[in-house]
């Protein structure tokens, strides 16, 4: 799937920006834009939703507007909030507005096509942020190395079964949205982990369903139904945090919780939580700065007509069987011994975490 991996260094610019945030019909809208001028052209960021996950309303819109704010470019970052037509018309206002460069976090592969191929047409240069658009055609794509994502979550469910130190466990899947690449890619990587198992006969393989949308209440009512066919389900591959904790919800209304490993995706505060109070197993901590510093450095220097010299990796589009220039980040897997290294970094405050209930095993955890 990949040819190169590497971490990037976050934007080191001079801040000389001033930033103003507004809303719109088109979904939520954060701008930014240099009081000094700059001969940059103005790029366009659309986000997919605030549903699937807490960062697309943290986490991307802060570190995107500041790395865009640093470097004196004019930015325009709005949310789909999952509808795929107010995908399409805030992209078709981005392009009418005269941007350069357009950012997309899809929502499936066939409107980010349409959305891509509009922006070529126009002239506009186009970069694929954290999902890999099939069949786009994107001249560059930034994200995590979503296999290796999937591999740690497999090697976690792995770890916290040996700890439990349950025999022929039965695993259930709780897979992402079938419409996006990145749910398959999480999936091969962690079925690769686990497939050995089933194969061996040291695990059984239970049901294995994939959530539309990546939606939560979805993922509950799904995860309830393989309980209920399954009383001895063991394990919970959950694709991320929001699914995760769907599952433990159920578990905790059969009083399963902590009995039953339960990975995750994206550290959440929610899914952190869950694996201080032992309910989650694990999750997958991505540095979102990195990935966010990455996607705004290509679209800075395609801003002011340069030629970005930092996709120096290619990933293959399983559609078009085309190679697209990247940047592929490393992600790290996350126990309750190394929380820390998530509030260490940031990405999550200990006044966020670190609320009454979860106080003492914050101390315990080493976050003071």
């Amino acid at each position: 799937m990949r040819k190169g991996l590497f971490a990037l260094a976050a934007v080191g610019l001079v801040a000389t920006g001033s930033m103003a945030a507004c809303g719109d019909s088109s979904g939520d809208s954060a701008s930014s834009s240099s009081s000094a001028g700059t001969s940059a052209g103005k790029v366009g960021v659309i986000l997919p939703d605030t549903k699937s996950s807490a960062r697309w309303a943290t986490a991307d819109v802060k570190y995107l507007t500041d790395a865009f704010k640093a470097a004196g470019v004019e930015v325009d970052i709005q949310n789909a909030q999952g509808d795929k037509t107010q995908f399409q018309t805030i992209a078709d206002g981005m392009i009418s507005s005269g941007v350069k460069v357009l950012v997309i976090a899809n929502l499936d592969s066939g409107t980010g096509a349409a959305v891509l191929t509009k922006a070529k047409q126009a002239g506009i240069a186009t970069i694929d942020y954290d999902r890999l658009t099939l069949n786009g055609g994107a001249d560059y794509y930034v994200s995590f190395d979503n296999v290796k994502v999937g591999e740690l979550q497999g090697q976690g469910l792995v770890d916290c079964i040996t700890a439990k130190g349950y025999t022929k466990p039965v695993i259930a899947e709780l897979n992402g949205s079938p419409t996006d690449n990145n749910a398959t890619l999480f999936k091969q990587g962690y079925d690769s982990i686990l497939q050995p198992k089933f194969d061996s006969g040291e695990y059984v393989k239970g049901p294995d369903n994939a959530v539309p949308d990546w939606d939560n209440a979805q993922g509950g009512t799904i995860f309830e139904q393989q309980l209920t066919s399954n009383k001895d389900i063991k394990g919970v591959l959950a694709a991320n945090d929001g699914l995760g904790n769907a599952a433990i919800a159920v578990l905790k209304k059969n009083k399963l919780n902590g009995q039953v490993p339960v990975t995750g995706q994206d550290a959440t505060v929610q899914g952190l939580q869950n694996i201080l109070a032992g309910d989650q197993c694990m999750t997958v901590y991505k540095a979102i700065k990195k990935e966010a510093d990455a996607a705004a450095e290509l679209a800075i220097a395609l801003a002011k007509g340069q030629t970005p010299t930092t996709a120096t990796g290619t990933v293959t589009d399983t559609e078009s069987k085309k190679d697209v220039k990247s940047v592929l980040l490393t992600p790290e897997a996350i126990t309750k011994a190394n929380v820390k290294t998530v509030v260490d970094d940031g990405f999550v405050t200990k006044d966020e975490l670190c609320t009454t209930d979860y106080a003492k095993a914050c101390t315990e955890a080493g976050i003071s």
